[in-house]
């Protein structure tokens, strides 16, 4: 049967309309569970762009920040994206709440990691941590710049105004991880790649400054995390080996200070820690149980739009940590109860 240009035209709406439908009721349907490794998308239909990134709750709702790394961004600005979520499954994503531009000279490849945003709760602020690096001049190397940048908000969507650089205690500070004690203490986790090792400091009054060095695990890890768990402190970090991942391992103590375990792995060595590296450990504290979910990143250097996420709850007491095998998995938040699905 032919059809004429009229029939083909109709044709092409039809299809058209299809597939907007398809795709709005795509972008509308709630997701039931958390698939490691696969694409995330938001509210939008997007994939998640929160690389690197820290979670704050704030009430009910848990706010997710990254490296915003989508495609087509203006390359003279860095940004820091925001995504909000009541269950941990279904984000919302709430804009580029962050970006600035080259802090001191540090050229094109100039680089803002890993943000990180506390929650003050004696001045209402919220005050945002990252890692900024680039080149210096008469130094080689990229990565020789080695500060944190810390910028302030009003809310936890900001906007967010950048104050300044600085390195922590005077000490070089590459990666940076967060963590709030159990009593409100504030704390930044920083890799000090000269002593080998990252440091636990504790945050000023206010989390504009890096108060006290509360100690220095001596172990050359990057991607450090810290989580309080049954009284003990449990303590994750990445080898050294740039954007290829490796066997994460763990270390535990009694207190903050130490002294911390030795270091064992967290997954299978061959694993490489199923191809992920450490950036955070989110505590749930439900009404029947504490979950402990690692979340980790699963980098596409070449392709870092694309890069993906990997999280999942850890199998942790009594001083032993794992992480098992990715697959599909759902959680209550408000139990704190987590379901692995075969």
């Amino acid at each position: 049967m032919k059809i004429n240009h009229a029939g083909r035209c109709l044709l092409r709406f039809v299809f058209a309309l299809f597939a907007l439908l398809y795709t709005a009721t795509g972008m509308a349907q709630q997701r039931k569970a958390i698939f490691p490794g696969e694409l995330w998308p938001d509210d939008k239909g997007n994939h998640i762009q929160a690389h690197g990134g820290g979670i704050t709750k704030v009430k009910d709702t848990y706010y997710w920040y990254g490296e915003e790394r989508r495609q087509g961004l203006d390359s003279n600005y860095r940004y820091v994206s925001c995504y909000s979520s009541k269950d941990l499954m279904n984000w919302k994503f709430r804009g580029d709440v962050f970006k600035m531009t080259d802090p001191d000279s540090l050229g094109k490849k100039w680089v803002l990691e890993r943000p990180k945003v506390y929650h003050n709760l004696k001045t209402g602020k919220y005050i945002m941590y990252m890692h900024i690096d680039g080149q210096v001049k008469g130094e080689v190397g990229n990565y020789k710049y080695a500060r944190v940048g810390v910028a302030i908000g009003n809310s936890p969507t900001g906007p967010y105004r950048f104050i300044r650089t600085f390195r922590p205690l005077g000490q070089v500070s590459r990666d940076i991880g967060q963590f709030i004690d159990d009593d409100g203490s504030a704390y930044l986790i920083f890799e000090d790649r000269p002593v080998k090792g990252f440091h636990i400091a504790k945050l000023s009054e206010d989390y504009l400054d890096v108060e006290k060095d509360i100690c220095i695990i001596k172990a050359p890890l990057e991607g450090g995390a810290v989580v309080k768990y049954n009284g003990l402190y449990y303590a994750i970090g990445s080898a050294l080996t740039s954007w290829n991942p490796n066997p994460n391992k763990y270390a535990t103590a009694k207190s903050l200070e130490g002294p911390w375990s030795e270091f064992e792995d967290i997954a299978p060595p061959e694993t490489n820690t199923y191809g992920s590296q450490s950036t955070f450990m989110l505590k749930v504290v439900g009404t029947k149980s504490t979950a402990v979910i690692f979340v980790a990143d699963k980098w596409k250097p070449r392709t870092q739009w694309d890069s993906r996420y990997l999280w999942m709850p850890l199998e942790i007491g009594d001083g032993k940590l794992k992480l098992p095998e990715p697959k599909p998995w759902r959680i209550n938040v408000k139990t704190g109860e987590t379901v692995l699905f075969k």
